[in-house]
């Protein structure tokens, strides 16, 4: 069988246009994650692994970096030691790494995948719905970096590499806590006149 090599340049011209747009496309400014009023990045609660449930706002006071990513996901798997690294790394200093399983592996399947990639990171099971409150999570990984204030400081479409993962996390490590109620409370009182 012979090929036309004009017909295999045409078709690889396609398939690289067809990639170009569709990159540029996912990064679209349009696909922003749902701000709540108060700035905060969109809570959520979803299962674990181990099957406990986990709400984004149990990590408040904490940076957090929030993966999604698929066991299909190629470079999920080139930035998944990354992030055991710098969960190892940063943890100490408040960091907490939190995955968001978005394919439709069984439970079983994607304990294993993170079991055989040494993740040390809790992971959660996925919903479309948390994935449309993220701006509907086009490409896969996509990355939120979350400061102690709970308000998104970085996104990250696509594979970046681990220093400009690790620059995004420094900046999500620099915010400070939201003040709690309690403290803010404390605050008032002690700006009261004494008697």
């Amino acid at each position: 069988m012979n090929r036309n090599p004009l017909a295999l340049i045409v078709v690889a011209f396609v398939v690289a246009l067809a990639l170009y747009f569709g990159y540029h496309q996912a990064r679209r400014p349009g696909a922003t994650p749902r701000i709540t009023k108060s700035g905060a990045a969109p809570d959520f609660t979803l299962t674990s692994l181990d099957g406990s449930t986990m709400r984004l706002s149990d990590f408040r006071g904490k940076a957090v970096l929030l993966n999604f990513w698929a066991t299909w996901c190629g470079p999920c798997k080139i930035e998944m030691p990354w992030f055991v690294d710098l969960q190892k790394q940063y943890g100490s200093q408040g960091l907490q790494i939190v995955g968001v399983a978005m394919d439709d592996a069984s439970k079983e399947d994607i304990a294993k995948f993170a079991k055989d990639m040494g993740v040390n990171y809790p992971i959660l099971i996925g919903k479309e719905s948390v994935g449309d409150e993220y701006g509907g999570v086009p490409a896969l990984p996509e990355t939120f970096l979350i400061g102690r204030d709970g308000k998104i400081v970085d996104k990250i479409i696509g594979l970046e590499g681990k220093a400009d993962i690790e620059e995004a996390i420094k900046k999500a490590l620099n915010t400070r806590p939201a003040p709690s109620q309690a403290s803010a409370s404390q605050a008032a009182l002690a700006m009261q006149p004494q008697r």
